[in-house]
């Protein structure tokens, strides 16, 4: 997917499966807090694991990765099959998913600023945003097909933890470092930021009704 040397290039895939197997668990929990059946169960976990990347692939003129490799859609409908037998015993250990989505908010966010760098230069909007659809569209998608509004504009330090690993990996990257070692500091400072956000309860400032 990104041109990465093989042995860290192997290490980033295996954060990336289980990014997408977390994201797949988040969506399969929303869809049975809304009483989904089996089915819907099995989409929300395969919208918020790949959508996001397929939006990014399709709007960067690339076929998208999940449909060319089909471990991705596995792996969602996997976790959300899973799910929907298991669920009652799996949501103790949600703490835990809950870290394995940090993991994959960073890893998504700099495979998709990767792509882009790949597809246009260094070039930082389009990194930026790639950046970010991939790490938070299949979470806007799973909460509008809930009619909520999508968590990230609303509660929790989230697109902005994001946004703070993709600007690091552009400026340690635009400084002639390695992108092998952009890639991990981005991935380590955005994952950061999000567990650091969940243990202390961080959110964004709103407007303060009178």
């Amino acid at each position: 997917m990104v041109d990465f040397s093989f042995e860290l290039g192997s290490f980033i895939s295996i954060l990336d499966y289980l990014g997408t197997i977390a994201f797949a668990v988040t969506g399969a929990s929303k869809a049975i807090a809304h009483n989904a059946d089996i089915f819907g169960i099995v989409v929300l976990a395969s919208v918020v694991g790949v959508a996001g990347g397929i939006t990014r692939d399709m709007i960067f003129g690339i076929f998208p990765t999940a449909f060319s490799d089909p471990i991705y859609i596995s792996l969602t409908a996997a976790s959300g099959v899973v799910m929907f037998f298991l669920y009652s015993k799996l949501k103790r250990q949600m703490a835990t998913w809950l870290v394995f989505d940090a993991v994959g908010l960073g890893v998504f966010s700099i495979i998709g600023a990767s792509i882009a760098h790949q597809v246009v230069g260094l070039e930082f909007l389009p990194m930026l945003f790639a950046g970010v659809i991939t790490a938070i569209g299949g979470g806007i998608l799973r909460d509008v097909f809930v009619r909520e509004i999508p968590i990230v504009f609303v509660k929790e330090v989230y697109a902005v933890a994001s946004v703070a690993g993709i600007v690091v990996f552009y400026a340690i990257l635009s400084s002639g470092v390695d992108i092998q070692v952009s890639s991990i500091i981005g991935i380590v400072v955005a994952t950061g930021i999000r567990l650091l956000a969940m243990k202390y309860n961080w959110n964004l400032p709103k407007v303060q009704e009178s």
